[in-house]
């Protein structure tokens, strides 16, 4: 059973140092770092601790790890945010609880168990149980984080969700990526595919160094679009999985 480890970067040196000396690097294949055009000398950081360093194709982070995802092979995909926000202690429980067998999909909630988040401010924190509120209600799933990056697939399950060409799905989404978020998307899809989710608690620490990526507004608007968007028109006929 293989692990492929993705770290979507963008002018992250500050955290990439932080977090790259914890990693257990014997649990992955390939640790892929997908640059999207850093100046600060992330990219020259990231070869120097021997990792693998690809440039991603596009713009925003659905883009990168379409970019990742597709030179990988490996049959389960871990997405990690090398900024600090992701404890990478908790890489071997994630990748324990895939390797049984019986997920799809597992994310490290922020919002389970007591679990906390130092990145929220009262709008984001708002804005996350919103939207998973939303997200349960209408696709009849019991998540308790919908927007965490740090998750883990099985690839199988990433394809069926058909998150690597859900921007060639049609005209609207080509052009407003933000539409595409991967991590918005497979709690949208995963409840009607019948994939099998899990969630295992997981703090959030605070952003080391560099600059918050996320627009608040745009995204949260495109968090809304998205979640209207698979819910009218997206109705796969594949049946549940036992």
């Amino acid at each position: 059973m293989s692990f492929a480890l993705i770290l979507p970067t963008l002018n992250e040196i500050y955290g990439l140092r932080a977090t790259v000396p914890r990693l257990d690097r014997g649990l992955f294949e390939r640790i892929v770092v997908v640059d999207g055009g850093s100046t600060d000398g992330t990219v020259a950081y990231a070869r120097e601790q021997g990792l693998e360093v690809i440039f991603q194709e596009g713009r925003e982070l659905n883009n990168a790890q379409r970019t990742a995802f597709l030179q990988v092979g490996s049959a389960y995909v871990i997405m990690f945010s090398p900024d600090g926000n992701c404890i990478p202690e908790l890489l071997p429980r994630l990748c324990a609880l895939l390797a049984e067998g019986n997920h799809d999909m597992v994310i490290v909630s922020r919002y389970l168990d007591g679990a906390r988040s130092d990145d929220d401010d009262l709008l984001t924190g708002f804005g996350n149980g919103m939207f998973t509120g939303i997200i349960n209600l209408l696709f009849r799933s019991r998540f308790t984080d919908t927007l965490s990056i740090f998750r883990g697939y099985r690839s199988e399950a990433i394809r069926a969700m058909n998150l690597p060409e859900i921007a060639r799905e049609s005209r609207l989404r080509a052009a407003m990526p933000l539409l595409n978020s991967w991590e918005v998307a497979s709690c949208l899809r995963a409840p009607r595919l019948g994939l099998r989710c899990g969630e295992i608690a997981g703090d959030e620490p605070a952003r080391i160094g560099g600059i918050r990526k996320m627009g608040i507004v745009r995204n949260g608007l495109a968090t809304v679009g998205a979640i209207l968007l698979d819910f009218f028109f997206y109705w796969p006929h594949t049946e549940p999985q036992n």
